[in-house]
């Protein structure tokens, strides 16, 4: 459940973000592009063949909010599972196919969504056909995916090595075969794992199609490094209004994926989901240990879908400012007790080692409120 948080945020022009004015496309019941908000995916990182473990990991990246999930499948039995995968789960599902053409028309006869697709590797000019074909006949969108790492010879006899250049051509390359074809429901990528590269390729293909665009720095690293890659490169796009679907690229458990994808959309102010805790980083002004504080609030408000803000200040510098611009706040100061603020405003005092289960009972009613408003 997303919405606006009640700071007026979105009234301020400053922090107003014009979005690019693509064309939609549908994966499954999701719309991408044309105004809708920007969704956030996730990419399995379990054999498909094992379709429980593969259901299992997709419900959880569903609970943290992924919109879409893309599931890889590289053999028959990949596409043989995921029938099964795509009827215990309600997310849409992508199906990553590369090379074997079978493979995409066996995922779109299984249920697939959309197809991750690069219509040159398929092969020959019917074998493209009869892909587009299957996904004409099931409902399926397709995503055309440009890697840095993956660029055809031709290309890179051309331009020497990769560019923006380059993957801008090889996408609008593919593009056109499916165009020819009478195929418009498709989206496009061009990641690369080096930021500059990646923001400069989408800033020229923005330029160059009205096509939806799923943004990413591809294999940008571990949890806290790719996060960091991930954040300047796609928060460098969306702030410049490009972007209609992400997906943040970490060698990590999915659910963090999707769990940073959603705080760069947040931070952004493009979308809220769950709560959002503003914390100060500490300092001996504290009046309780903000650090462990926050962990541990965020631990235990995980579950939280409804766009809730709190603040966490140590002390009364900041702490009453930071309270005024959301939905609950604590602020320390007092002697082992602080102030808790309710819609910008003090209401009342709760002692230190009470705040944590007291702030967890506030937006939980909080919450509850909403779904029921």
């Amino acid at each position: 459940m997303d919405g606006g948080s009640p700071d007026l945020h979105h009234l301020r022009p400053w922090r107003r973000i014009d979005r690019r004015v693509s064309r939609q496309i549908m994966v499954g019941k999701v719309p991408v592009g044309g105004g809708a908000p920007i969704t956030v995916q996730t990419m399995t990182n379990t054999v498909t063949a094992d379709a429980e473990a593969t259901i299992a990991q997709i419900r959880r990246a569903e609970e943290a909010g992924a919109d879409i999930v893309r599931v890889s499948c590289p053999d028959e039995d990949s596409t043989a599972a995921f029938a099964k995968i795509a009827r215990a789960v309600s997310v849409p599902l992508v199906a990553d196919i590369h090379f074997h053409y079978r493979r995409g028309i066996e995922a779109a006869t299984a249920g697939a969504a959309c197809l991750r697709i690069n219509p040159g590797n398929i092969g020959k000019p019917e074998r493209v056909r009869e892909v587009i074909q299957a996904a004409k006949d099931h409902g399926c969108s397709m995503r055309i995916g440009v890697n840095a790492g993956s660029l055809e010879p031709d290309l890179l006899e051309k331009y020497g090595e990769p560019c923006p250049e380059a993957m801008v051509e090889s996408a609008l390359k593919h593009a056109a075969i499916l165009e020819d074809h009478d195929f418009r429901a498709y989206k496009i990528s061009v990641k690369a794992s080096d930021p500059f590269l990646t923001v400069a390729a989408y800033q020229q293909l923005a330029e160059a199609t009205d096509a939806p665009l799923h943004l990413g720095v591809t294999e940008a690293g571990a949890l806290r490094t790719g996060t960091v890659k991930s954040s300047i490169g796609i928060g460098s796009l969306l702030w410049a209004g490009i972007g209609d679907t992400i997906r943040v690229s970490l060698a990590a458990d999915p659910v963090e994926e999707v769990k940073v994808g959603h705080d760069i959309l947040k931070s952004l102010g493009l979308r809220q989901r769950g709560v959002n805790v503003i914390a100060c980083p500490s300092c001996a002004r504290q009046g309780f240990d903000v650090i462990k504080t926050v962990e541990a609030l965020e631990q235990r408000l995980a579950h939280i879908a409804e766009p809730i803000s709190l603040s966490i200040i140590g002390c009364v510098v900041n702490g009453p400012g930071e309270a005024l611009m959301t939905d609950l706040g604590f602020t320390g100061g007092g002697k082992g007790a602080g102030m808790v603020y309710v819609a910008g405003k003090q209401d009342h005092k709760c002692d230190n080692d009470q705040m944590i289960d007291h702030i967890v009972a506030l937006v939980e009613k909080r919450a509850e409120e909403m779904r029921g408003a």
